[in-house]
Formats: C-alpha cells, structure tokens, sequence
C-alpha cells in the first residue's frame, strides 16, 4: 500500500504547475457538489411543490381582493341605478297613482342618461328590469327613455336564474352564464347580477328583476393572472357547484371539485388540499371571496411540478458544469501568471511598431517583471511628450496660416470700398458719401468687432448686406438683394469674411459684367445632417469652363483678379479650420448665373469661443 502512495506522490510531483491546479480545483469543486446534488435531490419535488403552493397562495391573496373590489363595482352600479329618483318614483309609488305619467317627467330623462352612461363604461355591458305587466300595452316597455332598459316578465321566463328565484327567497343573486337565457348572452352579457323587487299597478303588488349584465372576461382575465405554473388551472365555483368564471373552461371541467368539499377543506386544511383525480395527483387551493359566497380555486397538477423540479436540477447541472469550466479556466490562469505578464509586456510594445503608444496599468507587485513595466511605461511617456510637442507646433502653424490667409481678405474689400467712395467725392455727392461712410463704419464695426474671428451666421448676412448697399450707392441701386436664411441657422458660427468674397465676386465678375449691369443675387442655407449648406446664387454672366476648373485651385488666382484671390483664400481658410470635406463649390451656367455652395460644420454660436476652432471639427 505504501508502495502505491509513494508512486502517486512521485507521479504529482512530477506534474506540471498547469496540471497541478487543474487537478487540484477539479478535486475540489467536483466532489462536494455531487455528494450535495445526491443529499437533494430526494428532497427536490417536495421543495418545489411546498414553493409553488406557498406562491400560489400568495398570489390568491393578491387575486381576491381585485375580484371582490369587481364584484362590489357591479353592486355598486346596481345600488346607482334603484337610486334614481325615476326608479325610487316608479317602484315606491303609492297606490293609486297614474302609472303612465312618470314617463313624462325630467327624472325619467336623468335615468336613461345616467344608465347610458354607465352602460358605456368597461364594466356595465346591460341593464334590464323585467316586470310584471298584465297583457295589455305598457307605455313604458315601447317610450324611447325606457325601452332598451324595460322589459316584460315574459322574456325573463324559462331562465335558470328565474327558475332560482321563483323556488327559493333569495333576493339577490350572481349568475354565471349558463343561469342565462341566449338572447340575454348574446345582447347584453355572460355575467349577470340581478336582484328581486316589488312594484304597484292598478293597486296591486306586482314582481320585479333588476338584472345587471357584464362579461366573465374581467374574471377569467385575473384568474389568468394567477397561476404561476404551465398545466394549471384557477376557477370560480359559487354554492351551487357552477363555475362563474375561469382561465381554461376545459381544465376547469376536469378539475371541478365540490362546493361543499371546497367549503369543508377550506376550514381544515390552510386552504390547501391533495386529491387524486383521474389517476393524476392534484394539489388545490382555495381563497374565499366573501360577498357573493363564491370560492376561488387553484388547481396544479403534479405533471408540472414535476417537470419544474426536473427543470431546476437541469439549471443546476448546468450552472455546475459553468462553474466547473470556470475552474478549470483559472487554475490555468493561475500556472500561466507569470508568463503571461511577460507576455502582455511584449504584446504591448509591439503596438509600439503601428505607431500605438499606450502605457501599461502600474504594476501590482514590483518584481523583475514590474521594474521592467515601470521601464515601459516611462519610455512610453516621454515618447507621447515628444509627439505632444511635435503636434503643438503643428497647430501654431496652422493658427499663423489661418490669420496670413485672412490677412489678404480684409485689405481687398477696404481697397474696393475707397475707390467707390473716391468716385462718389469726384462727384460731388456729398450726402451718399456721408452714407457710404456710415456703411463703411458699420460694415467694419462688423468686422473688428471683438477679437474672435468667428461670428455668426446673422453678422455675416448683415455684413454683406451692408456690402451691397454701399455698392448699390455706386452703381444705382443695379443690384437686388434677396436674403432667405431660416432664423433657426442665424445662431450657428461662420468665420468672419466667408459671405463678402463671394458676394463680391458675383457683383464684380458676374453682374456688373452683363448688357444691362443690373442683376439679383440670393442668399438661402440649409441643415443637411449635421452641416449648415449656404447658397449663394446670381443671375450675371456666369463663369467659363476653363476659369470654373481652376478658381478653388489658386492657380488662376493672380490672374483672375483680386476677388479670386479672396475666393480662394476664403476656400482655403474654410478647410484648414474644418477639413477637406467642407469649403465652397462652384457651379456655372455662362450667360445665364453662377451658384456658389458654402459647406460647414454645424455649431451654435458661443460668446466664450476661443480664437480659432479646432483643427478638422475634432
């Protein structure tokens, strides 16, 4: 025997360290939870069926109440309705009186209103009162006020409910659906409560049935409601042995227990009972609901109960076998700690060579493969600092582009505006230069207003507006102006000077270049996903192929003319600040107009908006 241990401990000790933890956990978490699942599993149905019946009871005490809170609604209703003054006047009128007369009065317009009202409602489907008239004709039964609710005796005969009142003295009853007749099923409702009365006609005491309809399907929907397991069936039984309502009529025909055995069980058993029927094991449960002296019963068959317990114990294996796998996942963990720190030092400084510089998370123990960490990490740190520099000059650059490509706009548009004001002086029309030097004001007001060179959208309309006045001053009011920018878009950021080049360039090298030097230009924009499109068009001559190719390009910009220098600065401005995808495009018909489209991100304007937006809309 010593012989065969010593073998096993040589055996283990020659083991790998991965071979070593994977046996060890298997051990571990192999054996304890077969010996528990052997202990249980005996004791597994029991378990089950002590939960369900334990649930199922408590949701019968959750159940009751909703379906005595209905039953009492219909009471309710009924006691509304022998409540109205047309109805106390009609059944409680002294002996003698003019029956015929009641029919004209305003209590019997507030009873027909009031049962329309209540027949409306979810809960009332039918009202019928059913008396006993002598043969001949009664107002009452053809009067449009009490037709549809009236009803004589002779309909309510050869009912099984009428057949109940006739031999015995109850006064109320709750009637299920088969104590109905077809006609009131099919009209009025499967569930009815009706109540017995008196009434006095030509000075004699005559009957009455007060029957107030509604539908099962309240009941069978919360008995639906109650079962917690497939298989089941819950069902309403009243004194005599008739199902008022249930979640599966045929189940319930099964499973029908008696009233009185319902009755006696219900005071002995903690309203819960084991039968057998038809050779199948049932375990029943009743809750009382008191008004109507109905019970309310739950039946489960062990069939499902069976198969639950079952079902868990499949979880469990499953649920073990996931834990198993789990184990056996980290004693592999656990032999392979160390070579896979090293591992992941390797794997990330390979990410280095694609030009990923990530650092590792700080070491938790500071071995030889910590201190190699730490080593990492700092290389990685000052490499990230480098590019962080490298990146920061980069942004400089562009910032000193942005302001050298605005600096060639701002002069071009003062140079053009002097002119205009020297020939307007030469003139002598010293009123129109005191308002073109108003304008002038107001348009560099504009444009030197704060130190920021993004405005808004509504600045930079108001800004070629002014433009085209001053312009119109010089050539006569040639040019019309037609701005159409939803006030929605006025709010969003625009670098300053994008409208003015353009506008210029239409009135300069497009209208001013037609027969008759007059033309219209129109200014529109749009949202499109998340850019604002600005739409610039005019009706002047047009732009030839050949200068259309090279005018966002600058390599027709000096030859062109000043104004396609500011167009081209103006595009490229744009896509520094934004990207390539954004700037302006051209299209031209020649002798017919030109459309300039201006394409930027979309971005509510700030009063705290630094200097220059950041590169590409990042």
């Amino acid at each position: 025997m010593s012989h065969i241990f010593t073998r096993i401990r040589h055996s283990y000790g020659d083991m790998k360290l991965e071979s070593k933890f994977t046996l060890v956990l298997l051990l571990t978490a192999t054996v304890p939870v077969i010996m528990m699942a052997c202990f249980f599993y005996g004791k597994l149905y029991d378990m089950v069926v002590s939960y369900t019946i334990r649930q199922e009871q408590d949701t019968s005490a959750q159940t009751a109440p909703y379906i005595e809170d209905l039953v009492q609604q219909i009471i309710d209703a009924h006691d509304g309705i022998t409540d109205q003054e047309f109805f106390q006047i009609l059944f409680h009128q002294p002996v003698n009186s003019p029956f015929q007369m009641f029919l004209d009065t305003n209590d019997a317009q507030y009873f027909h209103e009031y049962v329309k009202n209540l027949i409306d409602s979810d809960m009332i489907s039918g009202l019928q009162i059913y008396m006993d008239f002598p043969p001949q004709s009664v107002r009452l039964f053809s009067d449009d006020l009490t037709k549809d609710y009236f009803s004589p005796m002779s309909k309510a005969r050869g009912t099984y409910w009428y057949g109940i009142f006739q031999g015995t003295q109850q006064s109320s009853l709750f009637c299920p659906a088969f104590y109905l007749g077809e006609r009131e099923k099919k009209k009025y409702g499967d569930l009815a409560y009706i109540t017995s009365t008196t009434f006095y006609y030509q000075g004699k005491a005559r009957q009455a049935y007060i029957a107030l309809y509604s539908s099962s399907d309240y009941l069978s929907d919360m008995l639906k409601d109650n079962l917690t397991i497939d298989g089941s069936v819950s069902y309403i039984i009243n004194d005599r042995n008739a199902v008022v309502a249930s979640s599966d009529i045929s189940l319930s025909g099964i499973y029908l227990l008696d009233y009185d055995t319902i009755e006696e069980s219900f005071m002995s058993s903690n309203n819960f009972i084991e039968r057998n029927i038809l050779d199948t094991t049932v375990y029943a449960g009743f809750y009382n609901i008191k008004q109507p002296e109905w019970f309310m019963v739950t039946v489960l068959p062990s069939g499902p109960l069976i198969h639950q317990s079952n079902a868990i114990m499949v979880q469990y294996i499953l649920m073990y076998l996931g834990f198993l796998v789990f184990a056996l996942v980290l004693a592999h963990f656990m032999s392979h700690s160390i070579t896979n720190r090293i591992s992941s030092v390797i794997h990330q400084m390979s990410k280095v060579r694609k030009g990923t510089l990530s650092p590792m998370d700080s070491p938790e123990y500071h071995d030889e493969i910590g201190d190699l960490i730490d080593t990492y990490n700092y290389m990685t740190r000052k490499m990230d600092q480098l590019m962080t520099d490298q990146a920061k000059a980069a942004e400089e650059l562009r910032i000193a582009e942005f302001r050298s490509l605005q600096a060639q706009i701002n002069p071009h548009f003062l140079y053009n505006t002097m002119d205009m004001i020297n020939w307007l002086a030469q003139q002598g029309r010293t009123d129109e230069v005191s308002r073109a030097v108003q304008s002038l004001s107001r348009f560099y007001k504009l444009t030197l207003s704060r130190k920021q060179s993004i405005s808004t959208i509504y600045r930079e309309a108001e800004h070629v507006s002014i433009y085209l006045q001053i312009q119109n001053m010089r050539y006569h009011d040639s040019i019309t102006f037609v701005s159409d920018i939803p006030d929605e878009l006025m709010e969003y950021q625009i670098p300053k000077l994008t409208l003015q080049p353009i506008i210029e360039n239409s009135v300069l090298h497009g209208i001013l270049e037609t027969a008759d030097k007059t033309g219209t230009i129109v200014l529109t924009g749009w949202m499109e996903d998340s850019d604002i499109v600005l739409l610039i068009s005019d009706d002047g001559i047009g732009i030839a192929a050949e200068q259309l190719a090279t005018i966002l390009s600058g390599e027709g910009a000096s030859s062109s003319g000043g104004t396609n220098i500011a167009v081209y600065n103006t595009h490229r401005r744009l896509q520094i600040l934004y990207g390539p995808d954004y700037g302006l495009s051209y299209t031209s018909n020649p002798g017919h107009g030109t459309e300039v489209e201006i394409r930027i991100p979309a971005r509510k304007h700030s009063a705290t908006l630094d200097f220059i937006p950041p590169l590409y809309g990042k």
